[in-house]
């Protein structure tokens, strides 16, 4: 059953009486912005299904070895790694609670 231009005036009239005059434009922008948002987020999740669908997953670069190990020269635990990444986590989530910016810390 099609809608016809007497029921989109009627809706229109209803949507009116509810929201109010004042209202209307602010509640419309909302809307267009929440579709645009969607549409933006459905457009990259799509891309990114084509993409790792078209090309395999590469291998990552090798990483050099003075990156792989610490200055020190000593080769890094796996709970070591996770340690320091949580200091480092609690240190940032610290300094932004304190309002520091993050790069404040590093010198």
């Amino acid at each position: 059953m099609p809608v016809g231009p007497t029921e989109l005036i009627i809706i229109g009239l209803i949507i009116v009486l509810l929201f109010g005059a004042k209202r209307l434009p602010d509640t419309a922008r909302a809307i267009g912005r929440s579709l645009r948002i969607f549409k933006s987020e459905t457009t990259k999740l799509r891309d990114d299904e084509d993409s790792s669908k078209a090309a395999p997953a590469a291998p990552a670069p090798p990483v050099a070895a003075s990156e792989a190990q610490p200055i020190t020269g000593q080769v890094m635990t796996e709970a070591e790694r996770i340690r320091r990444l949580e200091e480092e986590n609690a240190r940032l989530r610290a300094s932004q609670s304190a309002g520091v910016p993050h790069d404040a810390h590093r010198g």
